[in-house]
């Protein structure tokens, strides 16, 4: 089974030296990692230590994380690929547990971490992300003390792309990633992309690695982050949420989306997150496109789509 890393470096500073000599410890060492270096103006896609093979792939501007990984995908040819983000720290046994899982469930496509905060390793940075019936996606257990479920391996609905495992192939059937998206929610995406294709994620605890999160685009909450998270929010629930379904929870839809622009304009971010949705309705005919040819497709059943979404009334954050 082999497997190569793809990490998407921009500004990361220290943390992608940091990350890589995580790389240099692993009880199996990949096959080959890719950095993809988007333009990086501090250095840190220079001065890279790595024992094993490596090939850094300088672009002349900054792509995004989407088209990134699409270029590091478009170099692999091993069974398995990786993506690990420049302020992911994984443990040593990281690649040898995702690849004890991949062995053990052959029809999973693609595997999650369990991500753990680097500034408090006793909170859980995510464990999968979810997908509400509203659109509304999230990190499950974000910031949360661990527990005992956490060490329990489970279907979940898509990995978070920060630590995430895929079988090649199937990356290359749905076509990578979306390259609109530039970055946030673009894994969720793919995932969901990925579930219509009629393949399923698992949540793999022994897989650790511990995460710093938005480290390059200014925290969560930066107008940066928000504009994207939430202008890709609506993309992905129009392209991908399948038939009776979309119709069924537009209202849905709609209803989360003003509320949304509500919590943020109380937050002082009313300007950013207004011109998210307004530009994300522009982009509507292009998504509906996008939407037509990956629902023809589509080789998962209605039933199947409707078991792994959240359907809490209110989205069940704790898991």
């Amino acid at each position: 089974m082999s497997i190569s890393v793809i990490i998407v470096n921009w500004n990361s500073g220290k943390m992608l030296a940091e990350c890589l000599r995580s790389l240099n410890s692993q009880t199996v060492l990949p096959e080959s990692v890719y950095v993809v270096d988007n333009a990086s103006s501090d250095g840190s896609g220079d001065f890279v230590d790595y024992s094993g093979k490596l090939k850094i792939l300088k672009m002349s501007d900054n792509i995004g994380f989407a088209a990134g990984n699409n270029r590091g995908l478009a170099e692999c040819t091993s069974e398995f690929v990786a993506l690990l983000n420049p302020d992911a720290f994984p443990e040593p046994t990281w690649i040898e547990n995702m690849l004890i899982a991949a062995r053990e469930y052959p029809g999973i496509a693609f595997f999650g971490s369990r991500q753990l905060c680097y500034d408090d390793p006793q909170k859980v940075d995510g464990v999968g992300d979810s997908f509400h019936l509203s659109g509304l996606v999230w990190r499950k257990r974000y910031r949360m003390g661990q527990n005992l479920e956490d060490k329990i391996a489970r279907e979940i609905f898509s990995p978070c792309a920060a630590a995430a495992m895929y079988r090649r192939q199937a990356l290359m059937s749905v076509g990578g990633f979306d390259e609109d998206y530039f970055c946030y929610v673009e894994d969720v995406d793919l995932g969901f992309r990925l579930r219509l294709a009629g393949y399923k994620a698992m949540y793999v605890p022994d897989a650790i690695v511990r995460h710093v999160g938005s480290a390059a685009a200014g925290g969560r909450h930066s107008d940066f982050s928000v504009y994207h998270g939430h202008r890709n929010v609506v993309w992905t629930y129009v392209k991908n949420m399948p038939g009776v379904l979309f119709w069924l929870f537009m209202p849905v839809h709609i209803l989360m989306n003003i509320v949304t622009i509500a919590i943020f304009a109380l937050r002082g971010q009313f300007r950013v997150i207004f011109k998210s949705k307004l530009d994300a309705i522009k982009s509507l005919p292009q998504a509906l496109i996008k939407r037509k040819n990956i629902q023809n497709r589509r080789v998962a059943s209605i039933q199947d789509i409707w078991q792994i979404l959240d359907k809490h009334l209110i989205p069940d954050k704790k898991w």
